[in-house]
């Protein structure tokens, strides 16, 4: 049963890895790994407002309860029982910082992603071709 929805920017080369990172760790398949620039994106979550989810990092509990930012990040990890990774970026006062630690690189995460990787966005998914992620996790969701 997915536990997380996350909505992540398959474009972006270090939301990309760390959506990686989640899906090898995941064995339960309690996450759901969902690409915001497939074509398709706003007919199947209409509900999703593109351009935050491009904004800030949005996931969506069962409840349908929205977490942004680090709260998403954390609420990630929590799931795939690796939570205490995160769990400092939430106590307070350093939640204030990280917090905006998180959107200075959400604003950024083109040209930090350049400076770290060598690469600014995903080849794969800026030639159209669409992130291998959101494939294998729409797979995982077609064979539960």
């Amino acid at each position: 049963m997915t536990e997380l929805v996350i909505f992540y920017d398959g474009f972006c080369p270090l939301c990309v890895r760390e959506m990686g990172h989640l899906r090898r760790i995941d064995k339960d398949n309690k996450l759901q790994l969902v690409d915001i620039q497939q074509p398709d994106f706003e007919q199947r979550y209409p509900h999703i407002n593109r351009a935050e989810a491009s904004s800030i990092l949005l996931s969506q509990c069962p409840d349908g309860r929205l977490l942004r930012g680090l709260d998403s990040t954390h609420r990630a990890w929590s799931v795939v029982g690796k939570g205490w990774r995160t769990a400092w970026l939430r106590w307070p006062i350093i939640r204030w910082f990280a917090d905006r630690a998180y959107l200075y690189f959400a604003r950024n995460r083109y040209r930090i992603s350049e400076l770290l990787t060598g690469q600014a966005r995903c080849e794969p998914c800026s030639r159209g071709d669409g992130c291998s992620l959101d494939t294998a996790a729409q797979g995982r969701s077609q064979d539960q």
